[in-house]
């Protein structure tokens, strides 16, 4: 079962659970129907070929919080990475073993004959499967390596199904290919957005990655009723039109692909005021046209929140991938936040928001009580998955499995 588990790590605990949370019903399903043993393949981080060794990109911590949610002993295989060897494990407060480690071998006959070895039931969670460089190369040979340890394969990985791996991919063309829980519940609800959304349909679009929301924005300019804004997002085609934003992070190598966003039926509705940094690292508002060769725009202003807010009020189907600013900064997080409430405030829309810091914003902000009120928001797990599929782009890991079935 490959999963993404990859989560932020640090001093060896786990910062945020989402997507081990959000991976457990399959895992559990599996375990409930007798699976004569799980092995569970994940990755974490963007190692390279140096990095093997480095305990900071090791899934050790991740397998043992596993481990704990599931009150199962998860039976942990490191890859042959030296550094990472450190003894006997720790025992838990419950006064055993954190950890089963079972060796270091590397992918391959004596690592398949100690699974083989192990009880029926069992989990096992292999070490980060980047570690090897025939995962990232989608490599037909080291994916029918990982296929002799299994009869069946279950992708349970859809945040990172946009990536064309081994783990993903060519593992399909050896085993019985599967499609797990919560990856078939990202595309139904993410199909909702896509297919004949209940309209007035809103659009929410902030942060820092732009290259990969582009896309988003010419898909739905024609489908869409309005498309909202934020973030470096905002300061990209504030710039491409000629506005001064100062020191703002704006992204030059999408000016090509963000002129002429013209539609026949979005309303694209940028921010008219800020709040910003001086060049005496003070808080300060401006409006458009006010901002100065050292102002660097930090979030959205006043009337703009107003103005989104009213919007998703009055929507029927909304989806959020990005902050509105640099909202780890409580000064900064005024954009974000409210947009966070109106939707959540806004039972009768079905939501969608998705992408890690989106999602951390409302952590923050512990929205966990207001959330549980709204019925109708989807958590997506995805980032760039999430963003491709809304675009209309092929994700090779569902690709995979529709081929194989």
């Amino acid at each position: 079962m490959r999963v993404d588990l990859n989560v932020p790590v640090k001093d060896g605990k786990i910062l945020d659970d989402f997507r081990v949370q959000r991976a457990l019903p399959t895992i559990k399903f599996l375990r409930e129907k007798k699976a004569k043993k799980i092995i569970l393949i994940s990755h974490l981080g963007r190692p390279l070929a140096e990095d093997k060794n480095k305990p900071e990109f090791s899934l050790e911590p991740v397998a043992f919080y596993l481990e704990n949610l599931l009150k199962q002993k998860i039976y942990f295989f490191r890859s042959a990475s030296p550094e990472l060897q450190r003894g006997e494990p720790a025992l838990t407060r419950r006064g055993r073993p954190a950890l089963t480690r079972r060796g270091k071998e590397e992918i391959g006959p004596e690592l398949r004959k100690k699974i083989e070895d192990l009880p029926d039931g069992s989990i096992i969670f292999l070490e980060n499967i980047r570690f090897y460089k025939g995962e990232e190369e989608n490599d037909r040979n080291f994916a029918k390596e990982l296929a002799k340890m299994a009869d069946f394969f279950v992708n349970e990985a859809f945040a990172v199904s946009h990536r064309k791996i081994a783990s993903l991919c060519a593992i399909t063309e050896f085993l019985p290919s599967y499609i797990g829980i919560l990856f078939d519940e990202e595309i139904a609800n993410l199909d909702r957005i896509i297919q004949n959304p209940q309209e007035p349909l809103v659009i929410i679009l902030g942060g820092a990655k732009i290259k990969d929301k582009l896309p988003v924005i010419k898909k739905f300019l024609d489908k869409a009723d309005y498309i909202l804004l934020g973030g470096a997002m905002a300061n990209t085609v504030l710039k491409i039109n000629g506005f001064s934003i100062g020191k703002s992070l704006y992204d030059e190598a999408a000016f090509d692909q963000a002129k002429n966003l013209g539609s026949k039926k979005a309303e694209l509705i940028l921010p008219g005021d800020f709040a910003v940094l001086d060049k005496h690292n003070q808080k300060q508002a401006r409006e458009l046209g006010e901002i100065t060769e050292n102002d660097k725009i930090m979030d959205i202003g006043p009337v703009a929140r107003d103005t989104f807010c009213q919007i998703i009020s009055k929507a029927k189907t909304i989806f959020w991938n990005g902050p509105m600013g640099k909202f780890e900064d409580e000064r900064f997080a005024n954009g974000t936040n409210k947009i966070s409430e109106a939707i959540i405030e806004n039972i009768t829309a079905f939501s969608v928001i998705g992408g890690g810091e989106t999602i951390a914003s409302l952590k923050i902000k512990n929205q966990k009580s207001k959330i549980k009120d709204n019925a109708n928001i989807f958590f997506s797990t995805g980032g760039g998955a999430t963003l491709k599929y809304l675009a209309g782009e092929p994700l090779p890991g569902l690709v995979a499995l529709e081929t194989k079935n």
